[in-house]
């Protein structure tokens, strides 16, 4: 088995340790950080990707792998020096929408995204509309997250994205929204860009959008 393809297993594995000598060892053995990290540490979540899809992973394992996967990130980001940035695809602001408190689906995202190099700017939960809208003042995001995990506070998606169209800032930002009760009809129904099933769509919704 070769090194990156042991790295993908710790990763799918949730193997904090293992993933995190693994990366050493390739870095030690002068592997090209952009190497370690799209064959070894993405390789483990392209494993996990269709499991997760399919019902035979569960968001906790997800979680485990991913925090793994931070693991070997942490050890490359000095290797990644100045040009770190230029390596980051796009940036995305998230928040779980106010009212809502839930947020182990948008923590899950937020890892999947950092994992395929986004700058992820996590504005938590209960976010009132207007932090949103400074927000996309302030960091000019190619995208926005929005998150509720109860019936409840699914109406808060749509006043935030009145808001942001209200605010003219509508064209600057793709709006991608998900949680237990949103569908498609309602991302159809609030003028969202995208509906996201699970934190794996989110990251390959996004990406297909910038390609």
């Amino acid at each position: 088995m070769s090194d990156f393809l042991a790295l993908a297993q710790a990763v799918y594995k949730g193997d904090i340790k293992g993933v995190k000598a693994l990366t050493q060892n390739l870095i030690d053995s002068g592997a090209a950080a952009d190497d370690i990290i799209n064959k070894g540490l993405l390789g483990g979540m392209d494993i996990i990707a269709p499991k997760f899809k399919a019902g035979e992973m569960f968001v906790p394992e997800v979680l485990r792998s991913a925090k793994a996967l931070g693991g070997g990130m942490e050890l490359l980001q000095p290797l990644l020096g100045g040009d770190a940035a230029g390596k980051q695809a796009a940036t995305f602001v998230i928040g779980t929408v106010v009212g809502d408190l839930h947020d182990i689906g948008k923590n899950l995202v937020r890892l999947i995204l950092e994992s395929a190099a986004f700058k992820v700017i996590d504005l938590g939960v209960d976010v009132p509309v207007q932090k949103f809208i400074d927000a996309i003042k302030e960091h000019k995001p190619q995208f926005l997250g929005l998150t509720a995990l109860l019936t409840t506070t699914m109406m808060a998606i749509k006043e935030t994205i009145d808001a942001i169209e209200a605010a003219g800032l509508r064209d600057s930002v793709k709006i991608l929204i998900g949680g237990a009760p949103i569908s498609q009809e309602f991302a159809d129904e609030v003028k969202a860009d995208a509906y996201c099933a699970d934190a794996i769509a989110a990251k390959e919704i996004a990406t297909q959008m910038l390609a």
